[in-house]
């Protein structure tokens, strides 16, 4: 029944663009052009580079540079493009290439060969190795136009460069899928909270993403309309995959809750796919003719791919169907999550993160209990739900905030830890993690950023990722790490509020 929505990262190509010029001659050319092939090749070897490395012919003008962009602008498997100058590639033929493009760039800086063939250098050779300079000139232009790329320096069978470039490549995917994403909101955000508000107009400015409202009638009837044998098949999905508690199985007192939450999966993801939406929010306010507040079904959604925001937050809807795509086929996962609780031991303070219900299990290796309880709130019937504990490692939990002139993330390097004692009582899926540098310095720079109660937690992937994803998008990203300090945060704060103001002009 499940249907993964994550996109196999290497049907996406990254065009690996070599910058060369006419006057070295034919045969110069032809060995800057086998020399990029050979590091094209390389890179699309490399393990830790997920998507499909396309080598394009050496540019020498301007008219073709601006053509290859063009093209890369207007091809949709196209996530971004590599460009590394061989030669002497003067910059001004790239200025019109560079202002057209409107896709993710890296400049690569590298060159043919590792070692120095010291014996047998002479000047044939150095004009054909000349990225060391060349690249400079690249480097400025990049720099005067002020042209978003990340910059990786050292050669193409380092695997600390194709790890960069690895990373890119998933920033630029998750790029990739913000802009084409699609969100439904069931409702509105939760009344006189702050936070989950936001400008929805700029956000596809900005992101290039739709964010509209439907009633959330219109689901209950998608919901409603569910067949008997489809909800016979995914209830015997659930008996496979989960450990249903004894009062859920067939023939037992609370069996009809098992039955109705495959209802809300079965409508909301009928919904999803009919309207060609990759993410969603509900509201446990604004639940209509629904018996439940989806458990669930949100979380079998976010499962396969699908960004999802509570309590009608869309920004982090949109991170975590971000993080979804960017951290494709590595292990662990990605979920909404939200700080609820502290343990303030002295020297061993703790974070208790959870949610109403919605969870993602992909964060577990474990098989998750499948149960029904009681919520609390929304005045419904009990919910049913996934419990299940996080698995320990690191992880990394990023928030968007609305700052009025622009959308800030914070992003905070965390580790998964056991939970120190079983939680019997608490019938949700949950994580318990200790921030980086330490919990005051986080606490207080969380705080002092405005960053936002909800997040997505990612253990597929760290805070670069969300570095390039931010440059890539041009938004401010604050990072909590082991580096941080509370007084230099600050200032960063302050000097990033005059810094973006300016950087959008009158």
């Amino acid at each position: 029944m499940t249907r993964s929505i994550v996109p196999d990262l290497a049907s996406y190509e990254v065009w690996f663009l070599t910058g060369s010029q006419g006057l070295y001659g034919e045969e110069t050319l032809r060995q800057v052009a086998e020399q990029s092939q050979e590091i094209a090749r390389t890179l699309q070897a490399a393990a830790d580079i997920p998507v499909t490395i396309v080598w394009k012919p050496v540019l020498t003008d301007s008219e073709s540079i601006k053509r290859l962009f063009l093209e890369a602008n207007s091809a949709p498997g196209v996530v971004g493009v590599i460009a590394w100058m061989h030669t002497f590639s003067p910059a001004k033929m790239w200025i019109r290439g560079l202002d057209a493009l409107q896709k993710p760039l890296l400049h690569l800086h590298t060159q043919a060969n590792v070692e120095l063939p010291w014996s047998e250098i002479d000047f044939d050779f150095m004009n054909l190795n000349q990225a060391a300079h060349g690249d400079r000139e690249f480097g400025y232009i990049q720099a005067r136009m002020n042209v978003a790329h990340k910059t990786v320096v050292g050669h193409a069978t380092n695997p600390a460069v194709t790890a960069q470039i690895g990373t890119w490549t998933r920033a630029a995917s998750g790029w990739a899928a913000v802009g084409n994403l699609k969100l439904a909101r069931f409702g509105d955000n939760m009344r006189y909270v702050a936070v989950t508000e936001g400008d929805k107009t700029e956000a596809e400015i900005r992101f290039g993403l739709s964010v509209n409202t439907w009633g959330v009638n219109e689901l209950a009837d998608a919901v409603h309309a569910t067949s008997d044998a489809e909800v016979d098949d995914l209830v015997a999905e659930y008996e496979e995959l989960y450990s249903v508690v004894p009062e859920l199985r067939r023939g037992a007192e609370r069996h009809e809750s098992l039955r109705y939450g495959a209802r809300i999966e079965l409508g909301l993801r009928s919904f999803l796919e009919a309207g060609g939406f990759s993410a969603f929010t509900t509201s446990f306010e604004d639940l209509g003719a629904l018996r439940q507040l989806p458990g669930l079904a949100v979380q079998r959604l976010m499962a396969d791919g699908y960004g999802f925001g509570a309590e009608g937050d869309w920004k982090t809807a949109v991170l975590v169907r971000a993080a979804k795509v960017i951290g494709a086929g590595l292990p662990g996962g990605a979920s909404l999550m939200e700080d609820y609780t502290y343990d303030l031991t002295p020297g061993n303070e703790l974070i208790l993160g959870a949610h109403m219900l919605e969870v993602c299990p992909s964060l577990t290796t474990s098989k998750p209990s499948l149960e029904v309880h009681p919520l609390g709130i929304g005045g419904k019937e009990d919910p049913v739900r996934l419990v299940f504990d996080t698995d320990a490692g690191d992880a990394v939990v990023v928030a968007m905030s609305d700052m009025r002139d622009r959308f800030r993330l914070v992003a905070n390097a965390v580790e998964v830890v056991p939970l120190p004692e079983p939680l019997p009582k608490l019938p949700v899926a949950r994580a318990v993690w200790k921030p980086a540098p330490d919990f005051a310095t986080s606490a207080a720079a969380w705080l002092t950023a405005g960053a936002a109660h909800h997040t997505v937690m990612s253990t597929q992937v760290g805070v670069d990722a969300f570095q390039d994803f931010s440059d890539i998008a041009r938004t401010e990203l604050l990072v909590i790490d082991e580096g941080t300090t509370l007084r230099e945060f600050q200032k960063e704060v302050r000097w990033n509020q005059a810094y973006y103001r300016l950087a959008q002009g009158i």
